[in-house]
């Protein structure tokens, strides 16, 4: 190197260059905070109707046709939806960045000024000269100006396989865009990459925003997609808009129809004194508000906040940390996941996976005691890494660091001897010797190295009992070519007991074992990945390495078959498709090899268009488009910031068998939502009906505005942490995936809340119809407080029919002990609160009555309970 890269940067020059180029950092998005989460809440659906509900309460209050704590009591629950969705957003931003804090910031070794200081990663400037060795990560663009490094650069395009640096000539320039070579060029380094062997020093050229992975950053910033759960909502949003708001509106006109009859006819209506005419008008207003309140579900966005928020902490527990709490359910609506291979599905790590003797028999570890400590003595003494004080492997390629993590700590130190003679692996000769003495004083020159460059020099082969025989080298290549086509890498070793030559492999080498080593697959993934496709959800590994070893590895994972028409893509093969051959051929796609960034958030974008709810889990910056693009983005725990940034959920563990629980926790939520959706649309649908029409049977308003506000307010807020609580069931990963567009309201559901919002309807017009319930109630202020505690305790039996689809209504319900207690307690208040009298009472006109009339108010509700277990032996499939 000349003087002036030796030196490095002056400290005038640093500041330079920080006002030229700027900083090292990437700027992260500002976190949302409380307020615009709060006001945020205010965009969806459900909360524009109450607040136009509040509006038209709050009319009516002024005009004197209403009483103050019904608007009042809308705009509470609306706060009250609000401010836990914003609690809950803020809690989750806040256990990811306390997830950051408690990591280093990574720092960098730099020449300046002629010597060699560590400083911070956000401190490092373009003309930089920074140290690379071993194990350490690249924290900015640049290119390598001396030395020779090896890197892995998985981070950024998913490749497992080292890619090998030189130093660049002087003229040499960085590469400005990303294509397919740019990772794989001679000079060039990049970002969150690591040095797996080597030393070096790199001239950095580019720092912060203006480095490729902070280009893959600016992907980033496109709007996310709605989730399918928001999707969902509108839909019904505006379905239950539009029965309310039409049925108010044809109801109110029936009103002031019946009123003009009554006056006998129009003319005589009009010829009716004004305050006669607006009374009619207002209260056949206020009759329609009614319907709407009615209508409704106000208790809708509060369960969902409560159940996101419930599930927040159990995932967690589950190491998965919510970034966003709607990733919960979205991720339970999955229909394809494009999964990351590296750490995710395999263990993210090198390992010895299978040792064999020289003649490709398998060899048992434990029995095979010879041949097991010849190889142990053949890595100790022929590697380049090494323990450090803390037991961690340290130095030398991913290989070395398999093979010695393999052999373990005490023996690597037990076989280590004194060498007289070394030559390193280079690709030219494919092998590495090293001469050493053994514990028998035997000089020993250990080989290791690529098979068919070992094999092609030897003849014989030691047994476990220490003969020496020839090779079958037709049976062994046989082996070799079956684990390679099970994705592993074979290192052959051998001895000679000759002296080392130079570029040489002696005459008189004996092979002693061969090593498979591969990233091999987690066990605990293929059996989640097993659960995720039975549960319809599709799996597409996406991976920057050869499609040869991709294929080996989702073979094993259970990911792929042949005989199952399953196809595997290059990066090469897919770009040569249009997107509509692609979604064509999507079913059966099972991998994609080689893969670029451009080729994820493509792939995402084709599913989207075509309603599918997409997935994508990764760890490099190379990720966070598509991250950011998916519905639900998974991020790994070990991966980069802008990955993390980009994510709706983090995978603590980088586990595979976290994502499964992750979609297993979205369905529970999705069904808790939907047992919520049926118990309060049963009870709104029968109280639209009952008081749409009993005042036209001769029954005058037999819920008033104060107990239709108990019922969808007071009662939804308790009755949705009933359902928060209910257990996550092995049966809901066996469901198939929801469509995006799909109702909320299925055709199942319809008819369950049909009948039973009907046979509330029949027994409330019962109530007030048979002449002998009427008579175990002293006046008709009791009657009606009674029909109130009826529908009210109706809800509630109801509330059992609506956990499960199965015949016995207390099934898992030891799981879900808040169920029974948030029961009794709301049966308990109800009770109270039309027992107490006062102003109390005279707000919800109540007045307590007998044990006999309690009697009757039970009877009446029970029937919901035989009633629904009769359309389940009908109906349920």
């Amino acid at each position: 190197m000349n003087n002036k890269k030796i030196s490095g940067l002056s400290s005038e020059d640093v500041i330079k260059s920080r006002e030229r180029y700027g900083t090292n950092k990437i700027k992260e998005a500002e976190p949302i905070t409380f307020w615009q989460y709060f006001l945020e809440g205010f965009q969806d659906p459900m909360i524009k109707i109450l607040c136009i509900i509040s509006l038209i309460m709050l009319i009516m209050y002024y005009l004197g046709y209403s009483d103050w704590y019904e608007p009042i009591g809308t705009i509470i629950a609306v706060l009250l939806v609000n401010f836990v969705t914003a609690k809950t957003g803020t809690s989750n931003d806040k256990a990811y960045k306390n997830l950051k804090d408690s990591q280093k910031k990574d720092t960098a070794k730099i020449i300046r000024d002629s010597k060699l200081i560590q400083i911070e990663i956000d401190d490092i400037v373009v003309g930089d000269i920074i140290l690379l060795q071993t194990g350490d990560k690249i924290l900015a663009d640049g290119i390598l100006i001396d030395g020779k490094i090896s890197v892995d650069n998985s981070s950024l395009n998913g490749e497992a396989e080292e890619c090998k640096k030189i130093a660049a000539p002087e003229t040499y320039e960085l590469a400005k865009e990303i294509t397919g070579d740019t990772f794989v060029d001679k000079h060039s380094l990049f970002r969150n990459t690591v040095v797996v062997d080597g030393e070096g020093y790199m001239e950095v050229k580019a720092v912060g925003e203006k480095t490729m992975a902070g280009k893959m950053a600016e992907d980033m910033k496109d709007d996310e997609p709605d989730s399918p759960l928001k999707v969902k909502l509108t839909k019904l949003a505006g379905q239950i808009s539009n029965f309310g708001y039409v049925g108010s509106i044809v109801i109110a006109l029936a009103y002031l129809i019946h009123y003009i009859i009554l006056a006998g006819g129009i003319s005589a209506y009009l010829n009716e004194d004004l305050g006669t005419i607006l009374v009619g008008i207002v209260n056949a207003v206020a009759i329609a508000v009614t319907i709407i309140v009615c209508a409704v579900p106000e208790g809708l966005p509060l369960v969902i906040a409560l159940v996101l928020m419930q599930n927040t902490g159990k995932l967690y527990k589950a190491n998965v940390l919510v970034r966003k709490s709607i990733g919960i359910e979205t991720a339970g609506s999955l229909n394809i996941l494009f999964s990351d291979k590296t750490g995710t599905i395999t263990k993210g790590k090198l390992e010895v996976v299978e040792v064999l003797d020289g003649n490709g028999k398998i060899i048992d570890i434990e029995k095979n005691k010879y041949i097991i400590e010849t190889l142990i003595e053949g890595i100790a003494n022929n590697t380049s890494a090494e323990f450090d004080i803390n037991d961690n492997v340290v130095g030398g390629n991913m290989t070395d660091k398999a093979l010695i993590s393999f052999i373990g700590k005490n023996k690597y130190y037990d076989n280590k001897f004194r060498i007289v003679n070394k030559q390193e692996f280079n690709s030219a000769n494919k092998f590495s010797q090293t001469e050493y003495i053994n514990r028998e004083n035997h000089y020993i020159t250990g080989y290791k190295g690529a098979p068919e460059v070992l094999l092609a020099n030897a003849k014989n082969y030691m047994n476990d009992d220490g003969e020496i025989l020839p090779i079958n080298i037709i049976s062994l290549n046989s082996k070799i070519d079956e684990l390679a086509n099970r994705g592993m890498r074979i290192l052959c070793f051998g001895y000679s007991l000759k002296s080392l030559t130079e570029n040489k492999i002696n005459d008189d080498i004996i092979v002693t074992a061969l090593v498979a080593i591969r990233d091999d697959v987690r066990l605990e993934a293929k059996e989640a990945i097993r659960e995720v496709q039975n549960a319809g959800i599709q799996v597409v590994m996406i991976t920057g390495d050869r499609k040869e070893t991709a294929i080996a590895i989702a073979r094993e994972a259970g990911l792929y078959s042949s005989n199952n028409g399953d196809l595997a893509l290059t990066s090469k093969e897919l770009n040569k498709m249009s997107d509509e051959k692609i979604k064509e051929i999507l079913p059966n796609l099972r991998v994609i090899a080689r893969a670029l960034p451009t080729d994820k958030s493509r792939m995402v974008k084709i599913c989207q268009s075509m309603n599918l709810v997409v997935g994508m889990t990764g760890d490099g910056a190379n990720d966070a488009p598509a991250l950011k693009a998916a519905d639900v983005g998974f991020a790994m725990g070990s991966g980069t910031d802008v990955a993390k940034e980009a994510s709706k959920l983090v995978i603590l563990d980088d586990n595979f068998n976290s994502i499964k629980n992750a979609v297993w926790y979205g369905r529970t939520l999705y069904n808790n939502i939907l047992k919520f959706c049926k118990m309060q649309l049963t009870i709104n649908v029968a109280a639209v009906v009952v008081s749409a029409i009993c005042p036209f049977i001769g029954i005058e308003a037999p819920l008033k505005v104060t107990h239709l506000l108990w019922i969808n307010l007071c009662m939804d807020a308790l009755a949705s942490l009933m359902f928060a609580g209910e257990p996550a069931l092995k049966k809901y990963m066996k469901a198939k995936p929801r469509r995006r567009d799909e109702n909320i309201i299925s055709k199942e559901m319809a008819m369950q809340i049909g009948i039973m919002g009907g046979w509330l309807t029949l027994i409330s017009i019962l109530w007030f119809k048979l002449s002998f319930v009427s008579v175990y109630f002293d006046t008709e202020t009791e009657f009606y407080t009674g029909f109130f505690c009826m529908f009210v305790f109706a809800f509630m039996f109801n509330a059992f029919n609506v956990r499960t689809k199965s015949l016995n209504i207390f099934e898992h319900i030891k799981e879900n002990p808040a169920f029974i207690k948030i029961w009794i307690l709301i049966m308990g208040v109800q009770i109270i609160l039309v027992s107490m009298g006062g102003i109390i009472g005279e707000i919800f006109s109540c007045e307590k009555f007998s044990w006999i009339g309690w009697c009757i108010v039970i009877i009446f509700a029970f029937t919901m309970y035989p009633i629904d277990l009769i359309r389940k032996l009908l109906f349920n499939k």
